[in-house]
Formats: structure tokens, C-alpha cells, sequence
């Protein structure tokens, strides 16, 4: 197990999306107040950290990740106080908190960005960003946005600014010494105030060189100079005891992710082969190999991560023909059997939190919620939506407030109209409706976490000899499990007892889509 001070390398970590997890002063969006209530649910549910999305003052172009103050709270959320006191209860409830900073780029409010404004081209104040003149009428260059469309902006004096994201965000110049001090500073005031840990988002896009020639090497992303901006944060987090850097690292390269991991920088980073995986034994058994592979040398614990608040859920993809993910094409809309998705669903929870390293649960996966793909048009949220000309619905649909209780909307998620529409369906998955089920996937998570609790975490992992379309392994503990990824039923290994099943066994033998604990 971890030593207390390194509790993140074998923490089972939720994700809480504020404004869809519980709505405490009945204006339909959820809050300080609403996620302060649920703190029991969270402890009963026997996780160990907190992870929240960003709920700092903003204008929401983009959920919450356009920050125009990040040392304030928004007041659709609650405030400094309430984030204050929220902090000490958590603890107090056994739970850490990781808090999210978004360091690539800010919001078109943030002070800094109208000061640029104002001040014209040439000045001081631009420098903080990528302010730069045009090609006639035409942008600096051909960058496109992630969000669909370009990447740069006209202001009225005639330059453009830079953005990877919406208008809304513009990018910082990480080459003036302004941002490194002022996100220096960010990460003091959360720290002093009882944050445990910082998840970095879009952490390889901060360096850029917007004056690059076309050479095949990416000109935002996964620039060298970035290690030297987390190698700072890195020291500034080791002033506290206890605290942790997670890092928002998409890259196809083994060895370039790694980078982040050494010991230095990061602690951890998310494990998005694991998340983007298909359903398959090969493909799954060759990114746990290389993701152990990837981490063991460097000392740094993997991550296992099954969904999160940017891609489809879980029940719904493991439901469809093609069960990987793609961040850019979310196929919304394809034919899904959710019988069989939340199935294998089941099943890759047991795999992912019997795996060694953390593990992270994002809200309304202990639910089995699969992804609303109906939402009317004209309640769409997501800036992808507009960005895209109306062909990416974006990611809406992973986020619409959780079910609590009762049978019809808002499901106990509080007094007012929830800012998305929750699907009458969702009756029998709230909380309520699944506490007392021991065969709902809620009581799995609450069993399984309690029982890895108890034997697993951190450490190492020995493959068993099995069929071809099965994953079999054990820890360190003598925990083996068993994965069925193939259209039959598989023999089970030697044991002395089950531990755990995502779903009924047959005769001694393991169905298809199913996982076991085994003792």
C-alpha cells in the first residue's frame, strides 16, 4: 500500500461536474451547496479523492474552462467561503480534493486579456498572450481550433489573437515570465487553502510557436520547453506535504507521454489508451502491458480511467459495434444495445479497479448512466456544437445532472429545472432506486471499491495462462482476476472462493462480458 504522504498512486479518484452533480438552491444547476449535501454519499461510496472541474468565476463559454478569476469562485457555484468550508468537510469526510487549473488559456473576460484589449497593438500588455498581425485579411496562419473552425480572432485595431480552444479563450504566452509567476501563485492560494492535488488541463498545449514553418512537427502540442513549466510546478507543489500534479495528456507516443512522468514533473497523467481502448483482449492486454511498462521504470503509479466529462459514457459505447473512442468523431446516434453495454461496463469497472496504480470514477458511472443522445438541439451547451456548423453535438450528453431519487424528473437533483434534461428512463437508476438492489451497478461499485480498499491499490501484476479471448492476472495480494472479453463462456482458474462477479456465473463458468475477483 502507499505510504499516506503518496496517497494518489493507489486512490480511487471521482469526478464531480459541478454544475450536473447536485443542485443546492433550486436554480437548476448544481453547486457548493448541493455537493457539500452528498458528501456522505461520496464517503459511503468508498472513494478516497475528489476531483471537480473548474468553479472559478467565468462566463461559461465552455463549461467553466474560460477563467476569468483563479482565486474566485463563480456565484452560480457558490462562494470562496462555501469553497472554503467545502474543503475542511471533505477531509473531514476522509476525502481529498483535486482541484482543475487550465493553464493554456484563460476567458475573453479575464482582466489581463481586457487590459490587452485596450491597450493596442505593440503594448506591454499583449505580450501575455499571442497577439499578431494578419495575412492581409487573412489570420497569422492556418492553425484550426479543436473546436472546430480557426484558430485565431480579428479585435477591431486590425491583429489577431490566438486560441485552440472558443473565441472566448485565448491563449497565454507562456514565454512571458507574468504567467509562470501569476500560475505560480494560483497554485499557492489553493494549496493554503487545503487543496491536495491540481489536474492540468490540456497540459502539452502551453508552449507554442505560432511562427513555426509546416514540418511535420506539431506547433502546439508537446513542445519541449513545456517540461521546464512543470518541472517549476513540480517544486512548488513538493513546499506542501502530500500534494499531486495530474496532467491532461493526450499523446500517441509511449515515450513522449512518459516525459511528463518523470520525477520531477508529474506525478501522475491520465491513461486515455485505457479510455479510448475498444473492448477487445488483445488491444486491452497490450495497452495494460505498455502502460505498466510506460510508468514502472519512472516509479509513477498508472491510471485507469473508463469515462470522464469529454467522451461518450461507458454503457453506451461498450453497446455499439465500435466500442473505442475517438475525442473527434463521438458517432452519436449509432445503434446501441445498452443490455449488453452496461454488461461489459460492469465487467471493465472490475478490470480497471483490480488493475494497479488509481483509478478514476466519473460521476454517474457508479450509475450505470448511459450517454443522452436526444437532447433537443436548442439546449446544447457545448461550444463544439456551434463551432462544428451543427454536425459535432459535442458533449452534452455525458453531462446531464445526476439522478437521486424518485420517479420522474429532476430525480432528487434539486428544487428547479435542471439546465439539461434527464431522460424519464433514468427512474430506475437513481441512487435510491439502486441502494437497495444488490444486483444494481451501483452496489457493485460500493462492494468493489470496499473489497480493493482492502486488497489492492498500488503494486504488481502477474498474468495467469488463459484462452485467448480472456484476460486473467493476480496482485500481489493473491486477488486474480478474470476478464471474458470472447462470445463464449470460459473455464474459471484454481480458487479457493468468489470474491466478486460483474454478473451471474454459470456452472463454474465465467460468461461472456463478465469479470471476477477471485480468491
Amino acid at each position: 500500500m502507499s505510504k499516506p504522504d503518496h496517497w494518489w498512486r493507489s486512490a480511487v479518484i471521482y469526478q464531480v461536474y459541478p454544475r450536473s452533480f447536485a443542485d443546492g438552491d433550486g436554480d437548476g444547476v448544481g453547486d457548493l451547496a448541493g455537493l457539500r449535501s452528498r458528501l456522505p454519499y461520496l464517503a459511503d461510496l468508498g472513494v478516497d479523492a475528489l476531483w471537480l472541474n473548474p468553479w472559478y468565476p467565468s462566463p461559461m463559454a465552455d463549461g467553466g474552462y474560460d477563467v476569468a478569476d483563479y482565486r474566485g469562485v463563480a456565484e452560480v457555484f457558490g462562494t470562496l467561503a462555501e469553497a472554503e468550508a467545502f474543503l475542511t468537510e471533505a477531509h473531514a469526510a476522509g476525502l481529498r480534493v483535486i482541484l482543475d487549473v487550465v493553464p493554456n488559456h484563460g476567458s475573453h473576460r479575464h482582466p489581463w486579456f481586457v487590459r490587452a484589449l485596450e491597450a493596442g497593438p505593440g503594448s506591454p500588455e499583449r505580450e501575455r498572450f499571442w497577439f499578431r498581425p494578419g495575412r492581409g485579411d487573412a489570420p497569422p496562419n492556418d492553425w484550426q481550433s479543436i473546436f472546430g473552425g480557426p484558430a485565431w480572432t480579428r479585435v477591431p485595431d486590425g491583429e489577431w489573437y490566438l486560441h485552440l480552444f472558443a473565441p472566448e479563450q485565448p491563449d497565454f504566452n507562456w514565454n512571458h515570465p507574468d504567467v509562470a509567476a501569476e500560475f505560480h501563485d494560483v497554485l499557492r492560494f489553493w494549496f493554503d487553502r487545503g487543496a491536495d492535488g491540481i489536474r492540468v488541463d490540456s497540459a502539452a498545449l502551453l508552449v507554442k510557436d505560432p511562427d513555426a514553418e509546416p514540418d511535420g512537427h506539431d506547433p502546439y502540442t508537446d513542445r519541449d520547453g513545456v517540461h521546464e513549466i512543470y518541472r517549476s510546478w513540480r517544486r512548488v507543489a513538493d513546499e506542501y506535504e502530500g500534494r499531486m500534479l495530474v496532467g491532461e495528456v493526450w499523446l500517441p507516443d509511449a515515450e513522449r507521454f512518459a516525459r511528463y512522468l518523470r520525477p520531477d514533473e508529474m506525478h501522475t497523467a491520465f491513461n486515455f489508451d485505457f479510455l479510448t481502448c475498444p473492448w477487445e483482449p488483445a488491444a486491452l492486454r497490450k495497452v495494460v502491458e505498455g502502460t505498466l511498462a510506460t510508468h514502472l521504470p519512472l516509479g509513477a503509479p498508472p491510471t485507469w480511467v473508463l469515462a470522464n466529462h469529454d467522451v461518450v459514457r461507458p454503457v453506451t459505447r461498450y453497446g455499439r459495434a465500435d466500442t473505442s473512442f475517438d475525442i473527434r468523431v463521438r458517432r452519436l446516434g449509432a445503434p446501441t444495445d445498452l443490455a449488453l453495454g452496461a454488461r461489459r461496463a460492469r465487467a471493465a469497472a472490475l478490470l480497471a479497479m483490480a488493475l494497479p496504480g488509481a483509478v478514476y470514477v466519473y460521476q454517474g458511472e457508479e450509475l450505470g448512466l448511459p450517454e443522452v443522445e436526444d437532447l433537443p438541439d436548442e439546449l446544447r451547451q457545448d461550444p463544439i456544437w456551434r463551432r462544428s456548423g451543427h454536425t459535432d453535438r459535442g458533449r452534452d450528453g455525458c453531462r446531464v445532472p445526476l439522478p437521486w431519487s424518485g420517479d420522474r424528473p429532476p430525480f432528487g437533483f434539486g428544487d428547479g429545472k435542471p439546465w439539461l434534461p434527464q431522460p424519464s428512463s433514468w427512474r430506475d437508476l437513481t441512487v435510491e432506486a439502486q441502494g437497495a438492489d444488490p444486483g444494481s451497478m451501483l452496489t457493485l461499485y460500493r462492494t468493489a471499491l470496499r473489497l480493493r480498499r482492502e486488497l489492492l491499490g498500488d503494486g504488481r501484476l502477474a498474468w495467469l495462462p488463459a484462452e485467448e479471448d480472456v484476460l486473467a492476472f493476480t496482485r500481489d495480494s493473491g486477488l486474480a482476476c478474470v476478464v471474458n472479453l470472447g462470445a463464449g463462456p470460459a473455464p474459471l482458474p484454481p480458487h479457493e472462493r468468489v470474491l466478486l462477479a460483474s454478473g451471474p456465473l454459470e456452472g463454474g463458468m465465467l460468461p461472456p462480458d463478465t469479470a471476477v475477483w477471485l480468491r
